[in-house]
């Protein structure tokens, strides 16, 4: 099967991307964020409570990613798969062809 490769960078770009999100969120579970809405009251209230709750969200988002990744990579192994049919069904049709004119000019 074929695996899906990251290329180098484009894997430094989706990490630039994830870390500027999370700098517009000022330092997690310190109250409410740069980007404005407070993130509830646990987040607002800061402490040990907030931290958590910022953690279990970013687990969370970590969690939706991978998963989000894996559907992905299924369904591009999936498209791979039926092009790889495709070009076995379309070869067969060429050699049936071949077939064909290989008769054709047996006959003359």
């Amino acid at each position: 099967m074929a695996r899906l490769v990251l290329r180098p960078h484009f894997r430094g770009y989706l990490a630039s991307q994830i870390r500027m999100a999370s700098d517009q969120l000022g330092e997690l579970g310190k109250g409410a964020g740069k980007g404005g809405g407070g993130g509830g009251s646990v987040r607002e209230a800061g402490g040990a409570f907030g931290k958590r709750q910022a953690a279990e969200e970013e687990r969370y988002f970590r969690q939706k990613e991978r998963e989000q990744l894996a559907l992905l990579r299924k369904h591009h192994e999936e498209e791979i798969d039926h092009h790889k049919k495709e070009i076995e069904r379309m070869q067969r049709e060429i050699d049936r062809h071949k077939g064909k004119i290989r008769k054709l000019k047996h006959d003359d």
